[in-house]
């Protein structure tokens, strides 16, 4: 993706299953679920670069001794920082013999994170402060074990205002407003309403002291707690939570949006945003690790058992399309497969621009993360290449006409031509982002390889998406610009970005999406600027309803243009100062049709089609065309 966006966040759970002995004679060390936790989020090190928090608890602690723990660091580097530290204060109470490593035991006693149960995060923040306090894992903390919870999570909610208001109606005092407290003091409040509950029909029959709190943790039903909870949660969410007891859960949100993997082995749970990364760390097949199911809750209870809890009734499966065109590390088999057909589904419309002209066409991708999209789009011309040239050797040699130089012309002519041609300066990126001139240093984080593109060539590069299009203009056409191609054409594996997401990826602000630029571009040009203000007026009048009443009236602009004039209108938007270059441009985008076609498992195109899996995803639209035009900057949840 050319523009930078904040997205998806990643969690890992590790439950181990053995006591600390069985890890330390398979594995050589009772730091094994630790080391796993460190693994798991270091695989989905792509999923956040703001900051990064760890939680633990400790199953059966003895009273007296803390149970509960948590570290939490800001900054690309926070992970890195929080195992650091860990690993230091182990080393220091190894040295002075607090913890022998020979007795595992010790290791669990005295480590803070040395517990059977382990919560990870990496955080992508897409609201809020940017310091460790909105780190996830949240906590809310209690003497009683039953009563203590740490929440992290891959999520965001739309109706954040109204949960928080149903808790004031409780007598709640709510200090915070975002999503993440909601949901930790939501889940919190029935957490306590089971507890009390179980610890009257409990000193009712006549128990007291430490009994009454293993029949408590035993009988805790962490699924009734989740059902109440998220009964009126609206957006997209995998959030993860671990109680003080030791029971552990996974819920994910009804349509699926959200993703959330897990597997078990025979000495430990595993969950992740990710699959492949539980692949690689815990050493499993494709098979062996399982979606935990739209609408449904892994629990975990504290003496290891694990169960599948229904909490929502699931909904469409509506699998947000970023996690394959962009998110999700490529390395995934399915992932890996589907990228290569987005990229393949771009054939058509790029041999329309290029024709016959193969020998003058370079074809190439920008940034690293389409590369496996243009690896698609190469084995397609490919083959399309070898089929054309097996036709017109058959038909040269049925007339005769089959000697030395046609072969040399058709077996070694227009073969399609892929090139490196831009790179990416990260170190000069991460200065720029400490300049106070930005804009124009980001000019400069690409290069090119200069000598593969000739003048007068048509430079062909993948993209996996166009959101914004400001890098585009400020920094990608100009480099790629540098050698004169006669014509360069941008092609994109998602197709028209043209309404907010609100369920992860942060781009609520309509009018920064370089398509709504372009459709508002063509009304004003074509004399409709009635039809702006009359969107404007209708979003107006029901905004005051309830979201599940209403309409997306945003579409009928889109509904006025075809896909090329929006594409075309587009690319006049982005196009380089003409001083430096006076070639043509053009975007290609891809086409609803081919992206559910190539991603069939992953069907959530709300931000292509407006088609909202939820109410709250209207009403998030609804708004942010009102912010819009009314010249107000600022997300629209």
């Amino acid at each position: 993706m050319s523009d930078s966006l904040r997205h998806e966040c990643g969690i890992a759970l590790v439950r181990l299953t053995k006591d600390h002995k069985w890890y330390q004679e398979k594995y050589g060390t009772a730091l094994h679920g630790f080391n796993q936790l460190f693994l798991l989020m270091e695989k989905q090190h792509n999923r956040g670069q703001d900051g990064a928090g760890i939680g633990s608890v400790k199953i059966g602690a003895e009273n007296g001794e803390a149970f509960l723990f948590r570290d939490r660091e800001i900054g690309a580097q926070g992970l890195t920082q929080i195992f650091t530290r860990q690993i230091k204060a182990y080393s220091d109470m190894v040295r002075e013999a607090t913890i022998v490593p020979e007795f595992p035991e010790t290791v669990k006693r005295y480590f803070d994170f040395g517990g059977e149960l382990l919560l990870g995060h990496l955080r992508y923040g897409t609201s809020g402060n940017f310091d460790s306090v909105s780190c996830h894992p949240y906590a809310r903390k209690s003497i009683w074990p039953t009563r203590n919870l740490l929440v992290a999570g891959n999520f965001n909610l739309t109706n954040t205002p109204a949960l928080n208001a149903s808790l004031t109606e409780r007598g709640a005092h709510v200090i915070y407003s975002t999503d993440t407290q909601s949901i930790l003091e939501e889940i919190g409040f029935w957490l306590d309403e089971e507890h009390d509950r179980l610890f009257k029909a409990f000193r009712d029959q006549g128990l007291e002291g430490t009994a009454v709190q293993k029949e408590i943790s035993k009988h805790l039903d962490v699924g009734n707690v989740l059902r109440k909870a998220a009964k009126n949660w609206d957006g997209g969410y995998a959030i993860a939570g671990l109680v003080g007891n030791g029971d552990a859960f996974v819920v994910r949100d009804p349509n699926g949006i959200r993703p959330a993997w897990y597997v078990k082995t025979d000495d430990l749970i595993a969950v992740a945003s990710e699959r492949v990364a539980l692949m690689t760390i815990v050493g499993v097949n494709q098979d062996d690790v399982k979606e935990v199911p739209p609408g449904s809750a892994l629990i975990i209870k504290a003496d290891g058992r694990h169960v599948i809890e229904p909490i929502h009734t699931p909904g469409k499966k509506l699998h947000c399309s970023f996690e394959r065109i962009y998110f999700s590390r490529g390395n995934d088999p399915e992932i890996y497969a589907e990228r290569k057909a987005l990229g393949a589904a771009l054939a058509n419309d790029v041999l329309e621009l290029i024709k016959e002209d193969h020998d003058r066409a370079v074809f190439s991708y920008i940034p690293n993360t389409a590369e496996i999209a243009w690896y698609g789009l190469m084995e397609e011309l490919r083959r399309r290449r070898r089929v054309q040239v097996r036709n017109k050797l058959a038909e040269a040699l049925r007339a005769g006409n089959l000697d030395e130089a046609a072969i040399d012309r058709l077996v070694l002519g227009g073969w399609p031509r892929g090139e490196k041609v831009a790179h990416k300066d990260v170190k000069l990126r991460t200065f720029i982002s400490q300049e106070k001139n930005r804009m124009q240093m980001a000019s400069h984080v690409y290069d090119i390889s200069y000598g593969t593109v000739r003048e007068g060539d048509t430079l062909v590069c993948v993209d996996d998406s166009i959101v914004r299009g400001t890098t585009l203009r400020q920094s990608i056409l100009r480099i790629l610009a540098r050698p004169n191609p006669k014509r360069i054409v941008i092609a994109s594996t998602a197709p028209q970005i043209r309404y907010p997401d609100c369920y992860g990826i942060d781009m609520s602000e309509m009018g920064k999406f370089i398509a709504f630029q372009a459709a508002v571009a063509l009304c004003k040009e074509r004399g409709m600027n009635d039809l702006l203000r009359d969107v404007y007026e209708d979003c107006l009048a029901q905004a005051k309803g309830p979201a599940s009443a209403m309409k997306n009236h945003v579409k009928r602009i889109y509904d006025a243009f075809t896909a090329q004039e929006i594409a075309v209108k587009a690319a006049e938007l982005v196009y380089p100062h003409k001083s430096t270059w006076k070639g043509e441009l053009v975007i290609v985008f891809q086409k609803i049709e081919s992206l559910h076609k190539a991603c069939p498992q992953s069907l959530g195109d709300w931000y292509f089609t407006g088609n909202y899996p939820t109410p709250g995803g209207y009403g998030v639209l609804n708004q942010a065309y009102i912010n819009y035009w009314e010249k107000r900057e600022g997300r629209a949840y």
